[in-house]
């Protein structure tokens, strides 16, 4: 975890390493000054004031190079954290690029937004901590005793039987705190994601009025995340009063002891002014401990954090986007062999079975079907969304995993059931499909799309801003838009999942036979509910069950008297009605 984790540091190496020689420059002249304290006090004799100047300046020099050394610290450390974390979320983002839809499915995406924001936060204070309390707490621990040994032996030995006892104490409270933060991250991941759920789906909450049930169930996830907290900061927080009896404790034994041997040596074997360093390198060892603990509590928190963070990293996309493969796609032709599908290894049931299906070069198909009959899952196997299972998909006489998966979806449009408009202007969004596209090329295939007439009875026309998710749009003409969006990547294959259920059937019909005649040479596939949108394609497919059940032309299905027939019947006798 850690070998991955700091593979992100890269560029901040130097500041990295620099912060921890800077703080130990600031240790050894903090360690200096209670020896300096102590020639001082043990010469101040009232008849002169040169040792005064002597050791003053001696005091002061030290203070200004530790100074230094701290200021140098805290900003190398700031820098290479930062620094860090951002990579680290840059690493995230672009391993999360690579992920398939059955990889985002696994981690979920409220986790992986958790990994990438709290997560990563956590772990660049820890790393910031590491560079500086990591190195200054052994540091000033050895310093410290060096100097107070070299002191007085015998008394030193007053903070050295206490420090096993506080060692003790941080393990066996980190070890009692460390399971509870394993299970505060997920339930993190739950109260993220009923936040993502309620935020994104706000409308229907309102329309059906369950706000008191979002808000209980939030109020829930919410107190669990606090319970947890609570109990490890209440453990944790036994920390403080252990460390200050200790501190104490050794406190008054070196006073009472030292002042007894300075007593009864006369000042030969324990001077004032050795006692009070001695004092004064009790606290930095002792205080020195107490940032060890807060280092354990961070270690505690953050070893979970960086465990999710470095699962994300070292996972395998089940993807593989195959870089070095086929970067041009011959034709739209789509062929089907035997191929059966199912969305985890682990399932037991197939999403699709005994697929075999050729589409040629250019034609158009409808695909039909009842809710859950996987229309979605059959197109999503043609740009690698998913792989098949079984069998092979064949794009333009290549099987799809002989591509490079980026080659192969500039070539394949899809315009998902889920519509999807990000926050900028009409333009902005529709360049996502051919970032260099001329103004003229945008109006024509907003013409294609039936889009235009919408856009031009704006204020702003193309300049029109929209919110993210597309909100301040009606459904239907988002639909349009990402139709038109599609349309401009210019594409051998263009799929449409049931985008056209928004629109009335006359502006269907419109943006179906300007299909037909102004992109005649790109295949066209379309998932509908409504006959009137596939009846005129070349071929039409009846799904059941994850099977291919019925397919032929409108008239060669209305023979059959199958489900075909029954939609059709059903819908005609709709509109008789009407």
């Amino acid at each position: 975890m850690i070998k991955t984790l700091l593979k992100s540091v890269r560029e901040y190496k130097k500041d990295a390493i620099l912060t921890p020689l800077f703080m130990v420059l600031e240790v050894m002249m903090e360690c200096m000054i209670p020896l300096l304290m102590a020639y001082l006090i043990d010469e101040m004799t009232g008849g002169s004031i040169s040792s005064i100047f002597k050791y003053g300046g001696l005091l002061l020099i030290c203070s200004f190079i530790s100074l230094f050394g701290g200021v140098m610290s805290a900003r190398k450390g700031a820098v290479a954290s930062v620094g860090f974390a951002t990579n680290l979320r840059h690493d995230l983002f672009y391993r999360i690029q690579d992920f398939s839809f059955g990889d985002i499915d696994k981690f979920s995406t409220s986790s992986l937004v958790t990994r990438m924001t709290s997560d990563v936060s956590n772990i660049q204070m820890t790393f910031q901590m590491c560079l500086r309390m990591a190195v200054r707490t052994p540091m000033m621990v050895i310093f410290s005793s060096i100097m107070a040994l070299s002191i007085n032996a015998r008394m030193s030995l007053i903070f050295f039987a206490i420090i096993p006892f506080v060692l003790l104490a941080i393990f066996l409270l980190a070890r009692k705190v460390m399971p509870t933060f394993k299970r505060i991250f997920k339930k993190y991941d739950a109260m993220n994601e009923s936040v993502q759920e309620n935020v994104t789906g706000i409308r229907v909450v309102k329309s059906f009025v369950r706000e008191d049930y979002e808000t209980a169930k939030f109020k829930k996830t919410s107190e669990e995340v606090r319970k947890d907290f609570t109990y490890a900061d209440k453990t944790m927080a036994l920390m403080n009063p252990i460390m200050m009896f200790s501190t104490y404790a050794a406190m008054l034994l070196v006073s009472y002891l030292g002042a007894r041997m300075i007593v009864a040596s006369g000042g030969t074997d324990l001077t004032t002014g050795q006692m009070s360093s001695l004092i004064n390198y009790g606290i930095q060892i002792l205080s020195s401990m107490m940032m060890l603990s807060m280092l354990f509590v961070m270690l505690s928190m953050s070893i979970e954090c960086g465990n999710r963070v470095a699962e994300v990293l070292n996972y395998e996309p089940t993807l593989d986007t195959n870089p070095a493969g086929l970067a041009k796609v011959k034709d739209g032709s789509i062929v089907f062999e035997d191929v059966s599908f199912k969305y985890s290894k682990d399932s037991e049931k197939y999403a699709l079975s005994d697929i075999n299906l050729t589409i040629p070069s250019g034609s158009t198909v409808g695909i039909i079907g009842a809710t859950g009959s996987s229309k979605t899952t059959l197109i999503q196997l043609i740009s690698r969304l998913y792989d098949a299972t079984e069998g092979k998909v064949l794009v333009g006489g290549e099987d799809v995993r002989n591509y490079d998966v980026h080659a192969l979806r500039e070539e394949v449009a899809v315009v998902l059931q889920k519509n999807v408009l990000f926050a900028g202007t009409i333009k902005e969004n529709l360049c996502w499909g051919d970032k260099n596209a001329s103004d003229e090329e945008i109006r024509r295939v907003c013409q294609l799309a039936c889009a235009d007439e919408f856009i031009e009875a704006l204020p702003d026309k193309y300049d029109t801003h929209i919110e993210q998710g597309g909100t301040n749009v009606s459904g239907g003409q988002k639909q349009r838009l990402c139709i038109a969006r599609a349309l401009l990547k210019k594409p051998k294959i263009l799929i449409l999942d049931d985008s056209t259920s928004a629109v009335d059937t006359k502006t269907d019909a419109l943006i179906q036979k300007a299909f037909r005649t102004e992109i005649p040479d790109t295949t066209i596939l379309t998932i509908a509910q409504r006959i009137s949108s596939v009846e005129n394609a070349d071929m039409i497919i009846a799904m059941d069950n994850g099977r291919i059940a019925e397919k032929g032309t409108h008239e060669e299905l209305l023979a059959l008297n199958g489900i075909y027939k029954d939609v059709y019947d059903s819908q005609t006798k709709g509109k008789e009605e009407e």
